[in-house]
């Protein structure tokens, strides 16, 4: 590349030097006989001799003074080049380490801003690609090891219970229970991640067909009331029948049975969740209120990541996947889920919307 620039510094150069030394030389000695000529001196005081002698002369002065300006814009011309190409390859040798840094896998990799305005520009988009390779690399590490931890506890409360059959402290019956149950939540980590991993490639297929949104809700609701009881938390719907839209029957229940089992999860005995569903501004939303732990600031975009929990240390239920799940089928039906919150203690509440239709 430095040669390449080089080369057409000096071609520019080059081409330029060699245009007006053509002119001059040609366009000179035309210009000067005729301006001889008009002048009167062609047949005047100095004689056919001396115009001859002083064109001849001019000539010559302009032919070495061409080929001077030539050579000397040639040698500058490549000075130049020179010092523009090493400058600018400079820049791009420094792009191309960063970017050889970053598919070693070297993420904290910057790269400082060249004066040229592109290279600044591509400098910047190495940056804050560094960036997000970077948080990819620690969502990834962090999947990873949440994923661990699902399996791990599921795993573990398997193998103690076979050790305490063993030791006679568990019956047959205990066994299989216990068995099935930390069977089925692994069943359910498996289904939850391959659902994430499906949202996250955009790859969900819908089934959409007419249906009324507040039928579906109700449906839920009375699905959900009997585990509501048993924990000690109200359950209040509230419907706006009929709430036509053409969604996707089981991907719908699936996404609002995640909003019910985390507001459940995360509610406290003696507390209260809402449940909504309405149309307003051309779009039909199901919210989903709680009375529970509330959310901070910087978790309410956060408890859409896979995995992430709040205040997870003390709350053992779930695959932390669900409202992940929960939010890619909502914009996969050209709606979304958001999340509000007063703060921490005060609830919170997820609004899904979709479109009518």
């Amino acid at each position: 590349m430095r040669t390449r620039l080089l080369v057409s510094f000096a071609m520019v150069a080059g081409t330029g030097a060699i245009a007006f030394y053509v002119s001059a030389r040609f366009l000179v000695p035309h210009l000067f006989d005729q301006r001889m000529g008009s002048g009167g001196m062609g047949n005047g005081g100095m004689g056919e001799g001396g115009s001859g002698a002083q064109h001849d002369v001019l000539v010559s002065a302009v032919n070495t003074s061409m080929l001077i300006a030539l050579a000397a814009t040639l040698i500058i011309s490549a000075l130049i080049a020179i010092v523009m190409s090493r400058r600018t390859l400079h820049s791009v040798d420094e792009l191309r380490l960063a970017a050889s840094q970053l598919a070693a896998g070297h993420y904290d990799t910057t790269v400082a801003r060249p004066g040229e305005a592109e290279l600044a520009d591509l400098a910047d988009d190495l940056n804050h690609l560094a960036d997000t390779l970077a948080k990819t690399e620690q969502r990834r590490a962090a999947l990873i090891g949440d994923v661990a931890h699902e399996m791990r506890t599921p795993l573990t409360t398997i193998s103690g219970t076979l050790e305490g059959f063993d030791d006679g402290l568990f019956t047959q019956l205990e066994l299989t229970d216990t068995v099935r149950t930390e069977v089925d939540r692994l069943r359910h980590l498996a289904a939850d991640l391959a659902a994430a991993s499906i949202a996250d490639e955009d790859q969900l297929h819908l089934d959409l067909r007419s249906g009324d949104l507040a039928e579906v809700v109700d449906t839920i609701v009375a699905r959900f009331r009997p585990q509501f009881e048993r924990a000690g938390v109200n359950l209040v719907a509230h419907t706006d029948p009929p709430l036509p839209a053409a969604f996707d029957r089981d991907r719908m229940v699936q996404a609002i049975s995640n909003l019910l089992t985390n507001a459940l999860a995360y509610t406290p005995q003696g507390g209260t969740v809402s449940v909504s569903a309405s149309h307003s501004a051309g779009r039909l939303r199901v919210a989903v209120t709680d009375t529970g732990r509330g959310l901070r600031a910087n978790d309410l975009e956060h408890v859409f990541e896979r995995f992430y929990r709040v205040e997870r240390d003390d709350h053992s239920g779930g695959t932390g996947i669900g409202l992940t799940i929960s939010r890619a089928i909502a914009r996969a039906h050209g709606g979304d889920l958001t999340a509000s919150s007063p703060g921490p203690g005060l609830g919170a509440t997820f609004e899904l919307t979709l479109p009518t239709g």
